[in-house]
């Protein structure tokens, strides 16, 4: 039996689990009417938006699939099975994020009622809504590559193949994250503005036109969206690993090509079956304390951690390749659950930085501004020196080979990871539920301490996702490298530089320079686009006030349709302009400057966008936890002058976290796997100048 078979069998074993959690989600109570009413709501605004931005996707996968299906007449390494490849990538993108939404919208209203009966409940519905998102993503994702390698393995083109599925899964991706994004943080932004500092309502009043809609939000953008983003990491991880494996082979420690591809994908099979494990382990007490939550899901990630590396030490030692490669794949696991560990410090509230922005709330908006910033900067220097690390005991361990599959252990553990960050927008829609339903103050009290934890969880798992997509871009542009020209391996499995890679060469400092301004432009771009919808939002609810008659009073029910058709139509806009150029960027380096420029334009957008990222997403998932720490009764608690500096500060960082920050990670891998497919059509060209 072909060994692949284990990681299909693996992924059906994933699948069968997520259908599970569906079954056992959707047997829990809805709740009474009202809060059925709200969830009807919720569900119609997603729906409305992710087919109008499928049909959006289709016409662009379309569009790609009929050009590289021409631009086989150029280079036999294209044609018309990249074309496949791409358009089954980015139908396996879409179905991944669309089973982790379905469940998602269904889950929010059951949590709500869940959590009148125990926090335990509430917890468990909310993270098994996650798992499904989790599990969709890695059974899809190794079955896609199976069927892949089943396929066209004994094919001569096989590595010029295979990253035609990553790209299709990238750039839906990148759609999914950019569109979602703004529409989350347009609405969320807006509701906050017109609602909690202008009117001074409470966050969550059904007076508010926009809360449906940002509601809506929390599922298009980050359950959807980061499902999608993780997608595509996740298969890059292993394709990454494959089209490296003559590396493998070259320097010994593989015996053949076949084994250095059944290692990624058994890997990741082995993640899937710890990740299961790792789902039913968590559980918690009925106190709403943020340790004793983060505990329970902290138990579920490690001990898929701890049970992954042993099933990949079984893989290594059973197929007889080098050990130094397990210590690559362990490297890793272990940065992953610290890059996590690290964004948690820096963003929970239940440590110094996040409070010393709450503190600064008290003198005024800026100072929140700048703690923010200082903390979002200052947390950068954990993740950037675990990748460093990491890379060098990885290219000590296996070279460019072992830098790829440190990528995939990271992202072994990912049905699991992306579960705890999935289960936070589940959570938050609970909270709104509750208030908008008026249930009783206990469960509101149990939803807000499940939402604080989805507040931390879903900065972890930015953090663990920037994290893993800067080390799984490093090492597409190492295979970049390998298949253009750049370096070759030499019979002793040398790696050997073209002397055009000199730091002296114009083409490579060009193209670093103007990589590193890239992912500052696509910053810009996303922020003004949610500063548009966001604008767009205020004045939509502001009308409603003038114009319903008793609507300020509650005695009028608000049009929240209204807000959700404004954001759909403003994050379909809006968001065409940065995923195109994120696409097209490196074609045009490539065609224009060259193979040379193209490899510095990859490393030079690295390099800013990593840090760009950590620095947006840490800073405002911060200001987030900060406003919460207010609210929970420090520094004068709501209503007072710090909770409405702190607001400003939260409504600063939303954007940046949950838009410009996550949609930055898919744009590095996007731009190295458009170059990776490329690689066969510029190996030969040297640029116009």
């Amino acid at each position: 039996m072909d060994l692949v078979w284990l990681s299909v069998i693996s992924g059906i074993l994933g699948a069968g689990t997520a259908a599970y959690f569906v079954r056992y989600v959707l047997k829990q109570d809805k709740g009474n009417e009202r809060v059925r009413e709200i969830c009807r709501a919720i569900q119609e605004g997603a729906m409305a938006f992710i087919h109008r931005e499928y049909r959006t996707e289709i016409i662009v996968v379309i569009i790609i699939t009929l050009i590289l299906g021409v631009l086989g007449f150029v280079s036999p390494a294209l044609g018309w099975k990249p074309a496949v490849a791409f358009i089954f990538g980015a139908l396996c993108s879409l179905g991944a994020g669309y089973a982790g939404l379905n469940i998602a919208i269904r889950a929010n209203g059951r949590t709500t009622t869940a959590a009148e009966k125990s926090l335990n409940q509430g917890l468990r519905v909310a993270f098994r809504s996650g798992a499904v998102m989790g599990l969709s993503v890695v059974s899809i994702g190794v079955i896609g590559v199976s069927i892949l390698y089943l396929f066209w393995h004994n094919d001569p083109y096989f590595t010029s193949i295979i990253p035609a599925y990553a790209t299709g899964a990238s750039l839906v991706a990148l759609f999914a994250r950019v569109g979602g994004g703004i529409f989350t943080k347009g609405a969320d932004a807006g509701a906050d503005l017109v609602g909690k500092i202008e009117a001074g309502i409470p966050e969550d009043d059904p007076r508010n036109a926009a809360v449906i809609a940002d509601q809506v939000g929390d599922n298009v953008g980050d359950v959807c969206g980061m499902g999608a983003d993780l997608f595509e990491s996740y298969v890059e991880a292993i394709i990454g690993a494959m089209v490296l494996s003559t590396i493998a082979v070259g320097i010994g420690i593989v015996a053949n090509n076949a084994t250095a591809w059944y290692l990624p994908l058994l890997i990741a099979g082995g993640g899937i079956i710890a990740s299961i494990i790792g789902s039913f382990l968590v559980r918690v007490g009925e106190k709403p304390e943020m340790e004793a939550l983060l505990g329970a899901l902290r138990w579920g990630t490690l001990s898929s951690s701890i049970l992954t590396a042993i099933f990949s030490f079984l893989a290594i030692y059973f197929l007889g390749a080098s050990l130094a490669i397990f210590w690559a794949v362990l490297a890793g696991l272990i940065a992953g659950v610290l890059m996590g560990e690290s964004t948690n410090y820096f963003t929970s509230y239940a440590f110094k930085p996040t409070r010393e922005i709450s503190k600064a709330s008290t003198v005024g908006g800026g100072a929140a501004i700048v703690q923010g910033l200082i903390t979002g900067f200052t947390s950068t220097w954990p993740p950037v020196l675990l990748l460093a690390i990491t890379t060098i005991i990885a290219f000590k361990m296996a070279g460019f080979y072992g830098v790829a599959i440190a990528a995939t252990g990271m992202l072994s553990t990912l049905g699991v990871t992306l579960a705890t960050d999935a289960y936070g927008p589940v959570a938050d829609n609970a909270g709104g539920i509750s208030t908008m339903a008026e249930l009783a103050p206990e469960v509101r009290e149990k939803t807000d301490a499940l939402d604080s934890l989805g507040n931390t969880t879903a900065a972890t798992g930015k953090g663990f996702a920037i994290g893993a997509a800067a080390l799984n871009a490093l090492g597409l542009t190492l295979a970049y490298g390998l298949a253009a020209g750049l370096v070759t391996i030499s019979n002793e499995g040398q790696v050997i530089s073209s002397p055009e890679l000199s730091i002296l060469s114009a083409p490579l400092v060009v193209g670093v320079i103007v990589g590193a301004l890239l992912p500052a432009i696509f910053v810009a771009m996303t922020m003004k686009s949610v500063g548009v919808t966001a604008a767009l939002i205020v004045e939509e609810v502001r009308r409603q006030w003038r114009e319903i008659k008793g609507l300020r009073e509650g005695k009028a029910q608000a049009e929240y349709g209204r807000c959700v058709d404004i954001c759909t139509r403003a994050a379909l806009k809006e968001m065409l302009a940065p995923s195109l150029m994120a696409l097209v960027a490196p074609i045009i380096v490539g065609m224009v400057l060259g193979k040379y420029a193209l490899g510095g334009f990859l490393i030079g957008s690295l390099a800013t966008g990593f840090i760009l990222a950590i620095t947006l997403n840490n800073a405002g998932g911060a200001w987030d936890n900060a406003k919460k720490w207010i609210e929970a009764g420090n520094f004068g608690g709501k209503g007072s002058e710090a909770h409405k500096i702190a607001v400003i500060g939260d409504t600063t960082g939303d954007p940046m976290k949950d838009t410009a920050g996550p949609s930055l990670n898919i744009m590095l891998k996007l731009m190295a796997v458009t170059a990776l497919l490329l690689a066969p059509v510029l190996a030969n060209f040297s640029g116009l100048f």
